[in-house]
């Protein structure tokens, strides 16, 4: 995108309400060709509903009539307060993809009971937990590897609920505690553009490094208790975290708190929480292109490189030379989590369409892949940085996040540089058995998830507050390919490639509403299956499944209708359409292959639904 037309979307979006409706863009568009059912689309709609019955199954296994989860609260990096609402994962984007509506009204009310829970929970050694493992309804002091794991649910829910006051309040709220206004949490330098420290939260940053307790947790026997970490003792759980100390300034992780501004700006219509997000993403590109083009892994709290590091622009917890002592092991691993930062910058292309976004990732992966060299006779990129110079080389070139480079650019270069998937060579025809396959797998997932829960005999007070999570039987990411050509970063399709992290937004190529109940997701019975995109159209078919009842659906551009629709193709008919909604009617046992010419990133962000008359 240009600047000219960065700056007129700019604009526009500063300009931008949050009604509860948006204008619908054209007249329905009847689909009535005669479809018989593919199997995809069976299979497709079974998965929802055994999905929505397993969720409910597993609510009700570890979670109390009030919602709160049953489990040893703690808090910790290891099982704390994150960890309890990461169990309903993908909840939302369950509804959001057609579940049925009591998935939403279940996410929301464990949301709320978290929230409750955790103000209640105290720890008595840990002194930033000790008014509250949530304080304001929020992390008093956490990094924010975990800080956004914990928002993963929060954050979809303006998706599925933009309306909720309770919710715009909190979004508010939260977003201001990395604004600068908030009065007590004084986590941002709007002088420095910075966050003042890699711990910070709702009662500010913490300005010393951080200990083993502040990571651990307070102390507690366990013997009782399945460790998933590996950990058998609390000596080991303490000892894990005995390099962790360099979190004073600036972390390329406390990017991950633009998704606050972000959701802030969609739900409540204030310019200035985007402006902040640009902002402070503004200034970590800056750094960047100062530093040889790669992010620095530590800013001081003065501004300077490094400056809480000792001077290393490679230092501080999580940085490009982490490779603390696994005390399991006793063996070193590379714990570098700069690549989650791209979540930063993603979300601000998201919001003006601007290449230089992304720019600064690709630059930053060639500088890597320039320092490549032989290893055994295999060329290897190294992947870490400490005082030795480069190290940790792994074979082949370095890819981290050029998935999601690729995704939201669709240039031939960014794909060139990435790694095949079954998803992205489904994409391009060369995997026709994915749809199929994908789906018949995730069926067999939720059966051995609901195995595993039945199977499981721990209780309330032998359970961790992380436990849960291996068994909830939600795992959407086939499904978001197929139905909305989205990426699921929580699960990435190029794991290898991309780290696994929560708390992110929603990257769609397109959105359904469902017309007759005035809701998100496909209406019921409709199936759709995205079988191709480029830079300028998406394919896709879709099919009315219920031989006796017309559907009657809205397809929106992109999670947050960044995208317009310019026209729509079905067969030899094309119909201008020129919005980010187009509404079709599928009639009883119709189905067809629809194109959607779009102009992608040209549309400022919003949470207002369609007309849906």
């Amino acid at each position: 995108m240009n600047l000219d037309r960065r700056t007129v979307l700019l604009a526009t979006g500063a300009l931008m309400l949050v009604p509860a409706i948006a204008r619908a863009g054209s007249a329905e568009i009847a689909i009535d060709t005669p479809m018989a059912a593919p199997r995809w689309a069976v299979l497709q709609r079974h998965l929802i509903a055994m999905q929505g019955d397993a969720a409910r199954a597993f609510h009700d296994r570890y979670f109390n009539a009030k919602h709160e989860i049953e489990a040893f609260l703690r808090w910790g990096a290891n099982d704390g307060p994150d960890d309890a609402i990461e169990a309903i994962n993908d909840w939302p984007y369950l509804y959001l993809i057609g579940g049925e509506a009591g998935l939403l009204d279940l996410a929301q009310k464990v949301q709320e009971a978290h929230f409750a829970q955790y103000s209640r929970a105290r720890t008595k050694d840990v002194l930033m937990g000790r008014n509250g493992m949530y304080v304001r309804e929020f992390p008093p002091q956490m990094d924010w590897q975990h800080i956004s794991e914990g928002l993963t649910t929060f954050n979809q829910l303006g998706l599925c609920s933009p309306d909720d006051r309770k919710l715009i309040e909190r979004a508010r709220r939260f977003a201001d505690f990395y604004t600068g206004r908030d009065p007590i949490a004084r986590n941002y330098d709007p002088k420095l553009r910075l966050i003042r420290s890699m711990f910070n939260g709702s009662i500010g940053p913490l300005m010393r490094p951080a200990t083993m307790l502040d990571w651990a947790g307070d102390p507690f026997d366990t013997a009782p208790f399945e460790m998933v970490h590996g950990e058998s003792s609390y000596k080991d759980t303490l000892e894990h975290y005995r390099e962790y100390t360099e979190t004073v300034g600036d972390n390329p992780l406390n990017l991950h708190s633009t998704a606050l501004g972000f959701n802030a700006w969609m739900l409540t219509g204030e310019a200035r929480f985007r402006d902040w997000m640009l902002e402070y993403v503004e200034a970590w590109a800056a750094r960047a292109k100062a530093n040889g083009g790669i992010l620095p892994s530590n800013i001081g709290p003065d501004g300077k490189v490094g400056g809480g590091a000792g001077g290393h622009w490679w230092g501080g917890t999580y940085g490009w030379g982490f490779s603390p002592i696994n005390p399991v092991t006793g063996k070193r691993e590379d714990r570098n989590r700069i690549p989650r930062a791209i979540m930063g910058f993603m979300n601000a292309y998201m919001a003006t369409g601007d290449d230089r976004y992304l720019q600064v990732w690709r630059d930053q992966n060639a500088a890597i892949n320039a320092q490549a060299r032989k290893v055994d006779g295999v060329l290897s990129a190294p992947t870490m940085h400490g005082a030795q110079g480069w190290y940790s080389f792994k074979p082949g070139p370095y890819r981290f996040n050029t998935g999601e480079i690729w995704y939201l650019s669709q240039a031939e270069a960014d794909r060139a540089a990435m790694e095949p998937t079954p998803w992205t060579q489904f994409l391009e025809g060369k995997q026709d058995v994915w749809a199929e396959q994908a789906l018949l797998d995730d069926m067999e997932r939720v059966r051995t998830q609901m195995v595993r829960v039945h199977e499981d005999r721990t209780t309330a007070a032998t359970r961790l507050a992380d436990n849960p999570i291996e068994r909830n039987p939600v795992s959407v990411t086939a499904l978001l390919h197929q139905t909305m050509g989205a990426i699921h970063v929580a699960r990435p399709p190029w794991s290898k490639t991309s780290p696994n992290q929560g708390g992110t937004l929603l990257f769609a190529r397109l959105r359904h509403f469902d017309a007759d109940r005035k809701r998100p997701g496909l209406p019921e019975d409709v199936a759709a299956l995205v079988e191709k995109m480029d830079a300028g159209t998406t394919t896709l078919s879709l099919v009315n499944l219920n031989p006796a009842l017309a559907r009657r659906l809205v397809i929106r551009g992109g999670g947050y209708g960044e995208h317009r629709i310019e026209a729509v193709r079905i067969g030899d008919r094309r119909m201008p359409v020129g919005d980010r909604d187009v509404a079709l009617r599928l009639e009883p046992g119709a189905g067809a292959r629809v194109v959607l010419e779009m102009s992608r990133f040209s549309q400022p962000p919003t949470l207002a639904w369609p007309q849906m008359g």
